[in-house]
């Protein structure tokens, strides 16, 4: 009887605690956390992989814009970071329909022909993995186009991107395939079939690695923290992603950067599930946004990029998220440029020579090749809404100065 006394005090008690709380306060981001069935390891259940550091500068870049014409502000950029070696160039494909998916053998060739001309270089290219990717698609459409992913339909199209880009010079790019998948922004978003979604992946993959002379390196790059899903729910596997990234932006207002480290799904959850899978992380994506002038932020960032194993790094420079194009953020580009300054980048390995010079774009690609059975997908693991969108105009006439991947993205983030 005593017990059941206790228990119901212990109820009541209970009762009086929440009742304060008004109806439908979200569980914030520890308790959502911990409920979920797809968190990453509790801190402090094991013991934490060794996290690997480089002895060099990353190779570092900045996402200027996206077509042909905008390569030159690399040089630029570079000139204003006192002659750095800026070994990083960060374009995407337009996601209006599958013909951006193919890519732009002009845009293709020239920066791949910008790759070329100095063996150190690295070309990022971000590849939507459904078209249109930025129409307010209904989930339900987007998991019967997962579906179709998934069946092989859509399998032409990445095989002619990957006959193209080896074919102009590129054969060595590092794809961000399906970028930010646990967001709401894109079509090619995880939450609607996160089983589709990676078996999907697994089979793009395979069909550009069907490719001969093919070198890709395939980025993993979903949103810092809690999102629409857990990230690590959408993982494909070990075998089909090479480096494990993360766009991070200086978001929520009033975040920290301690927040953005200690976050579920945050920059130290990213690091170590890279570590225990042997993998370099990467920033594809990172500036200012909701805390203005930051420069901590800017500074932290560059430590936190510095003392990890980072395969590369590309701030985003445009208002209200850069340094050299965006004039809203003086402290913060003093800060970035004392950071990087001089920077001589990351030495190339030896016996590592230039590729030969690709010849000019030609107007027609080869024949198809059969399609690549799917490879079957491979279980993954775990973030809630907190996001809106960064910025990108639709690739038509004029060209756009941002990422073209088929609407504003000023709203993402």
């Amino acid at each position: 009887m005593r017990i059941g006394r206790l228990t119901l005090a212990a109820a009541t008690l209970l009762l009086m605690a929440t009742a304060s709380v008004p109806a439908g306060t979200p569980f914030s981001q520890t308790e959502r956390h911990t409920l979920s069935s797809d968190a990453v390891e509790p801190r402090g259940a094991a013991p934490r992989p060794p996290v690997q550091r480089p002895n060099h500068e990353p190779p570092f870049g900045a996402f200027v814009g996206s077509w042909d014409n905008h390569i030159p502000q690399i040089r630029q950029y570079a000139q204003w970071l006192g002659d750095a070696n800026m070994q990083v160039g960060h374009t995407y494909l337009a996601g209006n329909d599958w013909s951006d998916i193919e890519g732009e053998a002009m845009v293709l060739g020239l920066w791949s022909q910008w790759r070329q001309a100095d063996p150190s270089r690295l070309l990022v290219l971000g590849v939507p993995m459904l078209v249109p990717n930025e129409a307010n698609v209904p989930d339900g459409e987007v998991a019967r186009l997962l579906a179709q992913g998934e069946r092989g339909d859509f399998d032409a199209h990445f095989l002619k991107l990957a006959r193209r880009l080896v074919a102009l010079g590129g054969a060595d790019t590092v794809l961000t395939l399906g970028w930010e998948m646990n967001g709401t922004t894109y079509t090619h978003r995880c939450k609607p079939d996160p089983s589709a979604w990676k078996a999907y992946w697994r089979r793009i993959v395979g069909v550009m690695r069907s490719v001969p002379g093919q070198r890709f390196r395939f980025d993993f790059a979903p949103s810092r923290g809690l999102d629409a899903v857990p990230w690590t729910k959408c993982y494909p596997g070990d075998d089909v992603v090479d480096i494990i990234g993360m766009d991070s932006y200086d978001q929520p207002a009033g975040g920290t950067f301690d927040d953005y480290v200690r976050e579920p799904y945050g920059l130290q959850d990213q690091v170590e599930f890279a570590a225990k899978r042997g993998k370099p992380v990467s920033y594809p994506e990172w500036g200012l946004f909701r805390n203005g002038d930051n420069p901590e932020y800017v500074r932290r960032m560059v430590d936190w990029i510095r003392t990890h194993d980072t395969a590369y790094q590309t701030v985003t420079d445009y208002c209200p998220h850069g340094f050299f194009e965006c004039d809203r953020n003086p402290r913060s580009a003093t800060t970035f440029k004392q950071l990087m300054s001089g920077s001589k980048g990351a030495p190339v390995p030896e016996g590592v020579a230039a590729p030969p010079t690709a010849p000019a774009p030609a107007p027609e690609d080869p024949p198809d090749a059969p399609a690549v059975p799917a490879a079957p997908a491979v279980p993954g693991g775990g973030a809630t809404p907190s996001r809106a969108a960064s910025p990108s105009t639709r690739p038509t006439a004029p060209k756009p100065t941002h990422k073209p991947t088929g609407g504003a993205r000023h709203a993402r983030h």
